[in-house]
């Protein structure tokens, strides 16, 4: 089942729990993803960041729209942290049905501006738009970006933001970063901001930077008013950990004999964060 970021947000948002949106750069991810979510009955989202849609080129994107298409289980496919009307249009034209437009590191004024722009032509076509108040941290280690110094999101500004661009979705800042964290290093998120933005939000709201973060501080993100979780490097390490592996211990290269093993073993991260984000089984919704 083939939807967008609205429709496929809105039951997380009434029956309290988050929906998990991978980053899945290509085939083996896809099918990770897609195989354990319909295995699990667990709705899902595939997301590609725009360095991420050019190596897969948008003629890909036509297997997987027909993948998921007549999946008994709900997907979306979304653009993660677009910055231009341009990645949007793009990845629109490509066959997704939700975007993101990134600017948070645009003045508060010309977020609102670009993010409404969007809003105003993706919605003639149907596809959901997320926006972004805040900036999210980075490790230098993922290809969705990032600043050195999180500016957190400010509530005061939530209402004005979504009522004017007219967003689907708010991705929002309260101490995550892309990437994998160095050793030593423990982020702490900010519980209580997110609380007092899900009072206020009308929009589901969207946690960025979810993988490598403590568990039990996402398990209460997702309890607290977070209906999308992004999950990106977890998996991606899993996935090339485990092809390393087979290659250093047996020396093969047949691509079946390494990247099916390597799917098993995303597989499992997969499962592990839906159970966490607490959307396990949660299709039935739909």
């Amino acid at each position: 089942m083939l939807v967008n970021l609205q429709e496929i947000l809105e039951p997380a948002r009434k029956n309290g729990f988050a929906v998990g949106a991978f980053n899945t750069s290509d085939l083996a991810l896809v099918r990770a993803v897609t195989e354990q979510a319909e295995a699990s009955n667990t709705p899902a989202i595939l997301q590609f960041a725009p360095g991420e849609f050019k190596y897969a080129t948008p003629d890909f994107f036509k297997y997987v729209r027909e993948r998921v298409r007549n999946s008994p289980v709900p997907f979306a496919i979304h653009l993660d942290h677009g910055k231009s009307i341009e990645d949007c249009a793009a990845a629109i034209k490509a066959g997704f049905t939700s975007v993101m437009i990134d600017g948070s590191l645009l003045s508060y004024e010309e977020n609102r501006k670009v993010t409404k722009e969007v809003v105003d032509f993706a919605h003639r076509l149907g596809i959901s738009v997320e926006g972004e108040l805040g900036t999210i941290g980075t490790m230098g280690n993922s290809d969705e970006g990032g600043v050195e110094n999180i500016v957190y999101t400010n509530p005061e500004e939530v209402t004005d933001f979504v009522e004017y661009t007219g967003c689907d979705a708010l991705a929002i800042a309260i101490g995550t970063a892309h990437g994998i964290y160095p050793k030593g290093f423990h982020p702490r998120l900010q519980i209580e901001l997110l609380k007092e933005i899900s009072k206020i939000s009308k929009v589901p709201l969207v946690l960025h930077g979810g993988s490598d973060n403590a568990e039990e501080e996402i398990a209460q993100a997702c309890a607290s008013g977070i209906q999308k979780v992004n999950i990106s490097s977890d998996i991606k390490q899993v996935f090339f950990k485990k092809v390393y592996e087979i290659y250093r211990d047996t020396g093969n290269f047949m691509p079946p004999q390494v990247f099916n093993p390597s799917i098993e073993e995303v597989k499992k991260t997969v499962q592990e964060k839906m159970d966490l984000f607490g959307c396990t089984g949660k299709a039935s919704l739909y």
